[in-house]
């Protein structure tokens, strides 16, 4: 690492601690050369892919637009701020996970479906709808069948 004050390009670490929360590492350092200290930051840089829409057209990554269609689609709806947050991370977690560079933006939208099928019935629909391009009444009435079906019950192994 290079001396902010003399340029040297010779330094030395004095000391190294990770931040309370584990996200990145302090370090104090010397230059070799004019004896000054200063400190580092090490964080880790991650990088979200391109979202291609169905156009072609590609576009950065932006929470904030996700942020805003779990939003439309829980309007009015009785679920906390927090699962929706927790759902939010959990999609922005899959997309790193996938270590892809480029990801269809049809692969987000089935993710917010799979999120919002857990969180509210009515959502989902609601997003199905949007998304799905719904042309009559049949299409809600095939959605509508799908959430009312009962789960599989699971035997019990003992």
């Amino acid at each position: 690492m290079k001396c902010p004050f003399c340029g040297h390009a010779d330094t030395q670490v004095a000391d190294s601690r990770v931040s309370e929360d584990g996200d990145s590492v302090r370090r104090r350092r010397r230059c070799l050369s004019c004896d000054k200290r200063f400190t580092t930051y090490e964080t880790v840089e991650l990088r979200m892919p391109q979202i291609v829409k169905t156009s072609g057209h590609r576009s950065e990554f932006d929470e904030s637009k996700l942020r805003t269609s779990f939003t439309r689609a829980l309007h009015k709806r009785p679920v906390p701020t927090e699962l929706v947050d927790a759902a939010i991370q959990r999609i922005t977690q899959r997309l790193l996970a996938l270590g892809e560079r480029e990801v269809a933006s049809r692969a987000i939208g089935q993710m917010v479906m799979k999120e919002l099928y857990k969180l509210d019935k009515v959502a989902y629909i609601r997003f199905a709808s949007v998304y799905r391009s719904f042309q009559d009444v049949d299409d809600f009435r095939d959605v509508i069948d799908e959430v009312a079906k009962p789960a599989p019950k699971r035997r019990r192994t003992t």
